[in-house]
């Protein structure tokens, strides 16, 4: 007889619930379908065996992520080991919701995991009524440890790609495009708006951004003088083109315009021009991005389709985990089911048909170079998103091989290796890097010195107040010291003798004066200084200690001699 236990994973904690009648469960599986909403029903086929809650919410968070992830966890580990058992007449299999983890949970510990059938129902059914399947717990506790957990799951998952910018590469590039529509609909209306009061100007400048800025100076045409050829020529960079606006101004059929409209369409010239600067700027802010997230897929096949190549895929991930075929026709999709579905020709490219190569490549070779191109693609994707150190030299190695490519199917020469080719690139890419960990330990060497010296500097002030004041306190402890010295020589002599007492006295009395005059003179010299005049104290100190031994000795040679 098999005897099923159903793991369930809580926000509050590990349960596990025994199956009663499992066999017969099984097979009334629509009957199981209806009983999960009744409680008393519940029940009376499920009942808890075991339930292990959370010490804190921070193991909560790591037990779920290790759920996730297909990780068994040392306390589900525990869990287990402690509440399944393993031998017995009973057959014991385990109920899982997750694939993932009973993969895993059947490897480190061998019995059969179940994760289809019948366990589907009861766990939907254990979720329902797990606050009153388990006592203790509330309604009100589970929801509030499913909500905290739910957002510290969601936190650190965001946090987990906190390093790789290319969500900021994703928006970036959907506002270019969403930019590119508004400017080109506002640049017509103003067009037309303009046009009512100056219609010749279209055929002189069809650009859009420049014609919002040549109506937005020029405003009333009939107020266009010779002298505002200079600045017609300033924004227009040709002379005669500034000429040609000024002739056509005097010979314009256009009609009159009130001032209150000039100033209207002034108004939206002026904010379609900035925000034709502002689309400048997020390009070039799109592009220094390119270059720190994927600088080889940059360099191979351009910012504008890097970034949405990554918009498409969702993430460089993502984009690193597509085989090349993906990657050829990424963007095409509508056209591959739709020759699919009516068996006609598939597409040759999707997104990457907006890079040069193709474009340049003959027709018979589009469809060769655009494979090539896809397979390159998706060797810079991977290299860029598992490289730990950011460069663009494979990028140019993968740039240069698609170009030997190109001449290869225009005249037949033969192009490098690949092999070779990365053996290049590897050899230069540790050059690279090895250049950019010597100019980072500079860097940070420049940076703890310039700290040092700023530290200095403000400390400065309070080093100069803390010598003036260390003088008076060195003296006393010298004073101190030197009484001490005094008093343990004045015991040594008691035993010598009165004599050399009393010479010692006076030797000791005359060095605190000698000391004194000594300390006078250090004080106006350096630290240094001060330190070597003291040891050369402390030297010439010593030999006076010695002079007094010579007394003793004469005295014991006259005892001898009178003995």
């Amino acid at each position: 007889m098999v005897l099923l236990h159903v793991l369930f994973e809580h926000a509050s904690g590990y349960a596990l619930f025994a199956v009663k009648e499992v066999e017969e469960i099984s097979m009334l599986l629509p009957q199981v379908e209806q009983s999960v909403l009744s409680l008393a029903k519940f029940n009376s086929m499920v009942s808890l065996a075991a339930f292990f809650p959370f010490k804190s919410a921070q193991a909560a968070l790591e037990n779920i992520n290790a759920v996730s992830e297909g990780v068994v966890h040392a306390d589900l580990k525990l869990f287990l080991e402690t509440n399944i058992p393993k031998s017995g007449k009973k057959k014991a299999t385990l109920g899982v919701g997750d694939a993932k983890i009973g993969a895993a949970l059947q490897e480190e510990f061998g019995f059969s995991i179940q994760t289809s059938g019948v366990v589907a129902e009861l766990t939907r059914g254990i979720r329902l009524h797990f606050h009153t399947l388990v006592k203790g717990l509330t309604a009100l506790a589970a929801s509030k440890a499913q909500l905290g957990l739910g957002h510290s799951y969601s936190r650190a998952k965001v946090k987990f790609n906190v390093n790789r910018a290319d969500n900021m590469i994703i928006q970036s590039i959907a506002l270019l495009d969403q930019l590119d529509k508004d400017i080109n609909t506002f640049s017509m209306r103003v067009r037309e708006w303009y046009g009512y009061h100056f219609p010749e100007l279209v055929r002189i400048v069809p650009d859009n951004s420049l014609y919002c800025r040549l109506a937005q100076l020029i405003g009333n045409r009939k107020e266009l003088t010779d002298e505002s050829v200079a600045s017609l020529e300033e924004v227009v960079m040709d002379n005669a083109k500034a000429q040609a606006i000024l002739d056509a101004s005097r010979s314009s059929m256009g009609m009159d315009i009130s001032p209150i409209d000039l100033i209207n369409i002034e108004r939206f010239s002026n904010r379609v021009v900035s925000l034709a600067a502002y689309r400048l700027e997020l390009q070039e802010y799109l592009r220094s991005k390119m270059s720190q997230v994927a600088p080889n897929l940059a360099a191979l096949i351009g910012e504008v389709v890097g970034a949405r190549l990554i918009s498409h895929a969702g993430s460089l991930t993502n984009l690193a985990k597509y085989p090349a075929s993906t990657v050829q026709i990424l963007g095409a999709e509508k056209a591959l089911f739709r020759a699919l579905k009516t068996r006609g020709n598939t597409p040759k490219y999707g997104l990457i048909f907006h890079s040069t190569f193709i474009g340049r490549a003959a027709a018979k070779n589009k469809g060769r170079i655009s494979r090539y191109l896809a397979n390159k693609c998706s060797i810079a994707s991977r290299i860029d998103c598992f490289s730990e150190m950011p460069t663009c030299v494979f990028g140019d190695k993968l740039r240069e091989q698609v170009e030997e490519r190109l001449a290869f199917f225009e005249t037949g020469d033969l192009p490098r290796k690949n092999v070779d080719v990365m053996k290049e690139a590897m050899e230069e890419a540790t050059t690279a890097a090895e250049v950019m960990r010597k100019q980072e330990k500079k860097r940070k060497k420049r940076e703890k010195k310039q700290a040092l010296l700023e530290n200095g500097e403000e400390n400065g002030d309070n080093k100069v107040n803390g010598d003036s004041e260390t003088p008076g306190k060195k003296k006393k402890k010298r004073a101190a010291e030197e009484e001490v010295e005094v008093q343990a020589d004045e015991a040594s002599a008691a035993e010598n003798g009165a004599g050399d007492s009393s010479t010692k006295k006076k030797k000791r009395k005359s060095e605190p004066q000698e000391a004194a005059v000594v300390e006078a003179e250090e004080d106006t010299d350096t630290p240094s200084k001060k330190k070597k005049k003291r040891k050369s104290g402390v030297i010439e100190a010593e030999p006076v200690e010695v002079i007094p031994e010579t007394p003793v000795s004469e005295k014991k040679k006259k005892k001898k001699k009178n003995v």
